[in-house]
């Protein structure tokens, strides 16, 4: 694996990445670092304890929008009027409820506050977006994440009841679907992904996905994404 410096302008190759997923230790979080990883599929990963590391995993998982899967229990919460579901409409609780909530078989969280302040600061400036999931007026579920491209680059999902980060989930799939976009990268493989829908692809198969739907105009990723209180 690679040392970066503090300030890195370039990642190494993602070809370069070891067995294990990693590809560099070292540099720091800011948006630009963060923007310029993310563009070439790499991601920070590690624990509290852990120095930083950067990884590209393969197989990748993704999601293909069209191809999410709504069980018919699903269905029914969907339209049930249990939940209200926004876009964008409070990232920060989004993302801290992410940081803070307890994960089975997880000490601590990879989620630092440095890295959750760089989020922030991506949404303030339109590249980060949430969704939220509110049930009587309380936040009970969600998911964030970086736009890059038509790509939506999954971060993190959490649900403090039933069924609520599922329907935060296709929720965005069916937004992203309606707006072409190509696909969300899940990072990592799960059983729970891989119920919604989710498959491995190889890992130069995504790089192919992600050079081709990387360069789009900005604006228009703005109109499809930044929806402030949409529903």
């Amino acid at each position: 694996m690679y040392l970066l410096d503090t300030n890195p302008q370039y990642f190494p190759h993602p070809y370069a990445v070891n067995e294990h997923g990693i590809l560099a230790v070292g540099g720091a979080i800011t948006p630009e670092i963060l923007l310029n990883a993310y563009s070439n599929g790499i991601f920070p990963w590690n624990g509290p304890d852990d120095p930083l590391m950067w990884w590209f995993t393969f197989p990748r998982m993704v999601l293909y929008p069209s191809q999410v899967k709504v069980s018919k229990s699903m269905k029914k919460v969907m339209t049930s009027g249990i939940f209200t579901i926004t876009i964008n409409n409070n990232f920060a609780e989004v993302i801290t409820a992410c940081q803070q909530i307890e994960r089975k078989d997880q000490e601590g969280t990879w989620l630092s506050d440095s890295l959750k302040t760089t989020f922030i600061t991506l949404h303030e400036q339109g590249y980060a977006h949430s969704v939220e999931v509110w049930q009587d007026e309380v936040l009970v579920g969600g998911l964030y994440g970086l736009g890059i491209g038509k790509i939506f680059c999954g971060e993190s999902m959490f649900a403090k009841v039933s069924n609520a980060s599922k329907a935060a989930l296709i929720h965005w799939a069916q937004h992203l679907e309606a707006y072409g976009f190509t696909c969300i990268d899940c990072q990592q493989e799960t059983d729970h992904l891989a119920s919604m829908g989710a498959e491995a692809i190889g890992g130069g198969q995504f790089l192919d996905i992600l050079r081709a739907n990387h360069f789009v105009d900005r604006d228009y990723l703005k109109q499809c994404l930044d929806l402030t209180n949409s529903q």
